[in-house]
């Protein structure tokens, strides 16, 4: 399905309201808990995706993608304040870099640096498509938690 900018702004716009939104339904406490086995603490995976979304923000300026980043703020993954403040800055800075995009720009290409080049159109999609993993993966954690679903996931994602 062909995207333009428009329609990949407001799926980000939207993707970034949904994950506020679980964070909005949680406290301090709750970011302590993992479904057991190897899974990551809810923080942990909160702290991941925010890693990811730095990852993407800065592919679309220097155009390759730097899968290394790592957020090691003392506390991060088991702070609320810290992480909705650091998603705002975030949110903000990649809606500066989206809006900065024009049609023309869509056809730069990313070095994905795994052997994967692709259109900032395709790069901004595949961001979208890793947020809708990572609120799969909320839905999970928020069952086992028997926490309440915000509604935009409820009816979205399941």
């Amino acid at each position: 399905m062909a995207y333009d900018l428009a329609d990949i702004k407001m799926y980000i716009e939207g993707c970034h309201m949904m994950r506020n939104g679980t964070l909005e339904r949680l406290d301090d406490s709750d970011l302590q808990f993992s479904p057991g086995g190897d899974n990551l603490t809810l923080g942990e995976l909160f702290k991941q995706v925010g890693e990811l979304q730095h990852s993407y923000m800065q592919s679309l300026i220097t155009l390759k993608q730097d899968w290394a980043y790592r957020n090691d703020e003392p506390g991060l993954a088991s702070s609320l304040a810290q992480l909705q403040q650091w998603f705002g800055q975030m949110d903000e800075e990649m809606q500066s870099v989206v809006n900065g995009l024009d049609e023309g720009d869509l056809q730069k290409m990313v070095d994905r640096t795994n052997g994967s080049i692709r259109p900032i159109i395709s790069q901004l999609d595949i961001y979208t498509q890793v947020m809708l993993i990572f609120f799969g993966k909320i839905v999970i954690y928020f069952r086992a938690m028997q926490k309440p679903l915000p509604p935009s996931i409820a009816e979205y994602i399941g």
